[in-house]
């Protein structure tokens, strides 16, 4: 093979590219600016091999314009100087629009990020970015500003295995057996790129053994562990992340630990089991026994630092806590409780006692005139003050359980009631 089986399938039209409809069906964002053609700056973000670069080139290839690739990992300031110097000799020659594709822009600092600002507001080029980043964490709020964010998903089984057949039927020479397909589209875990890099290995071993039916035995020899994470046990990757964190809510530190490493042996990202526990964390356990967070928090910085396999012993550490830490789900549901009588509530003015007042004609409207100091009272209490808006009364959102920390919580906040009550009952006599 000549090329890559991932560059010989690179689509050549709009309509070539797999998934992504969201963005590329009829009507959608990126369908309405290839068909206007109407290029504008953009973010692509989304995981890798989901078509990202492709999308760029057919951008460049839609709109007639020349195509100035960087990637971030490898180019610097002068690389950037050196793409606009090009962007502005193509515009002076030839007088077609350029289009400057940034490859992982997250890579790039802020004043990398900053040198493209003045010729994208100029228009000397359409700047397209590419991430797997966040890119309200990563990218300048000022390019942010100027660019479309569009998001792109991980490619669906369906789409995977269209890429799939696709492949085996470029030189009509392969076929497979179904449950080794199902096998090979699970392993890519919706990266085309990977899905296609792997078909591309079993390829040369099917040949090389003489055979263009690939199977599961060609799948496991030729892949070996790479396909262990996705149907080792007939366990999806979501069914195991349940089962870890339904382990840790139920206390079963031996379960969670199990879980815990089964996904690590199975290849999934420690990053994205530390993301998990720290949710476990928070919905879990909350105050019951706020060290929790902590913990897992400074197990994930572990992680980060020492990286595989030294950093996952912490990560096994923090689901051991868990596992064995006082559970509370009950600021979890005074959240959601309070984001849904908010989502529907009217807006209800902030009562006047507790409104700021840094201006003389805001104190003359009253504003923080009742407000009492809580530092100034007994106990540090304002028993019987208000602070919530008029009309709502004492929801009790918030019910602390009797268990770890949140026992003596609970203990406190029916104590300042009572001073609430006491102090209410005097003031109405």
């Amino acid at each position: 093979m000549a090329a890559p089986l991932a560059e010989r399938l690179r689509p050549a039209t709009l309509d070539h590219v797999i998934g992504q409809q969201h963005l590329l069906g009829p009507g959608k964002p990126l369908r309405v600016a290839f068909e206007s053609k109407q290029p504008h700056s953009m973010i692509l973000w989304g995981p890798p091999g989901v078509g990202k670069t492709t999308l760029a080139r057919l951008m460049a290839q839609g709109f007639h314009a020349e195509f100035i690739a960087l990637s971030a990992v490898l180019s610097g300031v002068k690389d950037i100087r050196e793409a606009v110097e090009r962007a502005q000799l193509l515009q002076a020659t030839s007088g077609r629009p350029t289009i400057l594709f940034v490859d992982e822009v997250h890579r790039f600092n802020k004043s990398q990020q900053d040198a493209f600002l003045p010729h994208v507001e100029s228009g000397l080029f359409t700047f397209i970015g590419a991430t797997t980043e966040n890119p309200s964490f990563e990218v300048n709020s000022a390019l942010l500003s100027r660019a479309a964010v569009y998001v792109l998903q991980p490619l669906s089984e369906e789409d995977l295995s269209l890429l799939l057949m696709r492949a085996l039927t470029l030189d009509e020479v392969f076929s497979i057996e179904e449950e080794a397909q199902a096998m090979l589209v699970a392993s890519a875990d919706g990266d085309g790129r990977k899905l296609l890099n792997n078909t591309e290995i079993v390829m040369r071993a099917a040949v090389q053994s003489g055979s263009s039916l690939i199977t599961i035995a060609l799948l496991q020899q030729t892949l070996g562990d790479a396909l262990r994470r996705f149907d080792k046990g007939g366990d999806a990757f979501y069914d195991q992340i349940s089962a870890l964190h339904k382990s840790v809510r139920g206390s079963n530190p031996d379960a969670a630990l199990y879980w815990l490493v089964r996904m690590l042996d199975g290849g999934a990202d420690p990053r994205y089991l530390s993301r998990r526990l720290i949710r476990m964390a928070t919905e879990d356990i909350g105050l019951a026994d706020p060290r929790a967070l902590r913990l897992t928090l400074d197990a994930a910085e572990t992680y980060e630092r020492l990286g595989s396999p030294e950093g996952e012993l912490a990560l096994a550490e923090a689901t051991v806590y868990l596992a064995c830490a006082a559970k509370s789900n009950a600021v979890y549901n005074a959240y959601n409780q309070v984001r849904a009588f908010v989502a529907k509530d009217q807006s209800r003015p902030v009562p006047e006692h507790l409104r700021n007042a840094p201006t003389k004609l805001m104190k003359q409207l009253g504003y923080g005139k009742l407000y009492r100091y809580a530092h100034d009272e007994p106990e540090a209490y304002a028993a019987g003050e208000h602070y919530l808006p008029e009309g709502l009364g004492d929801p009790a959102w918030y019910q602390p359980t009797p268990r770890g920390l949140e026992g003596k919580i609970a203990e406190k906040l029916a104590y300042l009631r009572k001073l609430d009550a006491e102090a209410r009952e005097k003031g109405a006599k």
